[in-house]
């Protein structure tokens, strides 16, 4: 047996077990759980040191439904934080996209900027913290660079003139000139205690100011951050940020299978442009200091249909060279595929997970590496685990072995491990059929009519959506 798990506080480990569990990733504690991911983990570690040289990147993440995307958004999270970057994620849902008539990327600008995150914040809402420190940093530089206390009478004139030296660089960038008067708005209203300001601003910067009107009677400017160019203002906090003392800024956004979910082809256009506007500022050199990491299922990326790879630009630009298509892993390439985890490193996080959830409940572990390995002989013993099975199946199943094991103390791990229940096939993840404006329900369900026990249907005999299935179908 290995050594034993480090000590894992109680409350870190209930959210990690209960996290698992559920088919989430825990938000604290995941150094306690990581396994594997080293190359991909590397080489995004990589993209930070040119994110704080002054650079940009982007990154696409690739993997089925718990292949471990979200966990290793997740531990990029905790280690651009632990360096030093502001960090700000969001899942992307049929209410947030990066386009939309009815204000979905505003929203989405509005849940990055809710969830802006440092070492000192990591639970998100840093907006305050972040704009203090700033304040503070260029009171600490007047301090030691020109040797002036807050009492002396240059002390505020000095100040003045940092600030207008700080925020005249970002003056350069698109909608730089207003985000830098509102910046030094906040500097006054900092130095003259008015809360009142300070919270108008904070909610400008929050883009919470629904039209230019409200912004223009509260603050005085004349713009309030809209759905078509918000992105423009991630770019600004980005450079902001370097000034503010951090590293620079990551975005982190998943469950892109949202926009491939998007029912209108055009609606979905405008969204994969908007990938497309960012993915072009990064790589170019349009962009400093700013790196985007997004997730999605390979069916999101590639499908030519719906997928971004429908959108030429974005396929010409992320599709695979024949080299890396020899079996050849390149994970310099925008596209990074998630492999599945080796049984080695699964055994690994099993055995992390029975000290945590020993020491969780309070109770010596019983189940030792003979059970483990039979645990996990087992789970890839079963019809279908080779293409089908993830690491978030093995977690689920073996959480839920370790809880009956504690509630019932007579059970044995072998015998259940050897019962009927745990040797039923995998089950293959389908997607769920998507309605057409104009379909009739009975044209969804079932899919096909072979799938509905009438027998074969040829491709000649198939209706337009049963002819789709035909084309996809893959040997």
């Amino acid at each position: 047996m290995t050594e034993p798990t480090t000590h894992v506080p109680r409350r870190i480990a209930a959210v990690i077990v209960n996290s698992l569990k559920g088919g989430v990733v825990p938000r604290v504690g995941l150094p306690y759980v990581t396994v594997g991911r080293e190359r991909e983990i590397q080489a995004l570690l990589h993209d930070l040191e040119l994110v704080a040289d002054g650079g940009a990147s982007f990154r696409f993440l690739v993997g089925r439904y718990g292949s471990g995307k979200s966990f290793l958004l997740q531990t990029i999270r905790n280690h651009a934080m632990g360096r030093g970057f502001v960090v700000c994620d969001a899942d992307l849902s049929p209410e947030r996209r990066f386009q939309g008539g009815n204000g979905q990327g505003l929203a989405t600008y509005r849940e990055l900027i809710r969830n802006l995150s440092t070492k000192t914040r990591p639970e998100g809402g840093a907006l305050n913290l972040i704009l203090d420190r700033w304040v503070s940093n260029v009171q600490a530089q007047v301090q030691v660079e020109d040797g002036l206390v807050p009492e002396d009478a240059g002390f505020s004139p000095a100040m003045e003139a940092r600030i207008l030296s700080t925020v005249q660089s970002l003056q350069e960038l698109v909608h730089g000139y207003d985000f830098a008067r509102l910046l030094t708005m906040y500097w006054h209203a900092h130095l003259e205690g008015d809360d009142d300001t300070k919270a108008n601003v904070t909610r400008w910067f929050r883009g919470e100011y629904r039209n230019k009107t409200e912004a223009r009677q509260e603050l005085g400017v004349n713009i309030a951050i809209g759905d078509d160019d918000w992105y423009d203002y991630l770019k600004l906090f980005a450079a902001f940020l370097r000034g503010a003392g951090y590293q620079g800024l990551v975005v982190l956004v998943d469950e892109l299978v949202n926009l491939y979910k998007i029912p209108n082809a055009i609606s979905r256009q405008y969204n994969y442009e908007k990938i497309l506007t960012m993915y072009n500022d990064t790589l170019q050199g349009k962009a400093s200091h700013l790196g985007i990491i997004m997730s999605g299922t390979p069916q999101t990326i590639q499908d030519r249909r719906r997928g971004l790879y429908s959108y030429e630009a974005l396929r010409s630009r992320l599709t695979q060279g024949r080299f890396a298509q020899g079996g050849f892993a390149d994970l310099l390439a925008p596209v990074i595929e998630l492999q599945p985890l080796t049984h080695e490193e699964l055994l690994v996080l099993v055995e992390k997970l029975a000290d945590i959830h020993a020491g969780l409940f309070g109770y010596e572990r019983t189940i030792g590496q003979d059970d483990l390995m039979a645990f996990l002989q087992a789970e890839f013993g079963r019809v279908g685990a080779d293409t089908h099975l993830t690491p978030r199946e093995v977690i689920r199943d073996f959480v839920e072995l370790l809880d009956i094991l504690f509630q019932n103390p007579q059970l044995d791990a072998a015998d259940l491990l050897g019962s009927e229940q745990f040797q039923t096939p995998v089950a293959a993840p389908r997607p769920a059929p998507t309605r057409r404006a104009n379909m009739p329900a009975e044209a969804v369900a079932p899919t096909s009519l072979a799938a509905a026990g009438q027998g074969h249907v040829s491709p000649a005999q198939a209706t337009p959506r049963q002819q789709d299935e035909f084309a996809e179908f893959k040997i």
